[in-house]
């Protein structure tokens, strides 16, 4: 059996929930990105053009990560969760990304968004993983998704 790991980073605690559950699922390990310098309210106000999520989006500034996957090489899958901002993921997961070789790893991507489809997410995040990775799939859960939803995913994989 593949050795599993949900990583995640969530801003309002959507793709936590959903990160959270299809750990359980999975009975996989569970990660949870963050920022070194948290986000406030006021950062991640998108309609705000100075806002931080803003700048870093449009900056493609690098958003330092909090702590580390202790022995990523052991995992053969990396389940890997973030809420759709401006039609891919947050900076801070292309960071997390870059910071491990996923050589020969399956990657499969999960999202969550009020009104955003998942779009490009797989083809933007692709430059930052090394080229024998592979990303096997790639799903956009909503808030109200149960447990069935995110089995069935799971299954697939």
């Amino acid at each position: 059996m593949a050795k599993t790991i949900v990583t995640y980073f969530s801003a309002s605690g959507v793709t936590e929930k959903v990160a959270k559950e299809l750990a359980k699922i999975a009975d996989a390990d569970l990660f949870e990105i963050k920022p070194q310098i948290p986000y406030s309210n006021a950062d991640l106000k998108w309609m705000n053009p100075l806002a931080r999520c803003n700048k870093e989006k449009f900056g493609k500034k690098d958003v330092p990560v909090e702590g580390c996957v202790e022995h990523m090489e052991e995992y053969d899958l990396i389940l890997i969760g973030f809420p759709i901002w401006y039609y891919g993921a947050p900076n801070v997961v292309n960071t997390f990304v870059k910071d491990y070789d996923f050589s020969g790893k399956k990657i499969a991507l999960f999202a969550t968004s009020g009104g955003s489809d998942i779009g490009k997410s797989a083809e933007k995040l692709k430059p930052y993983l090394s080229d024998t990775a592979e990303i096997i799939s790639s799903k956009l859960f909503r808030a109200s998704d149960g447990e069935d939803v995110l089995k069935e995913w799971i299954d697939s994989l």
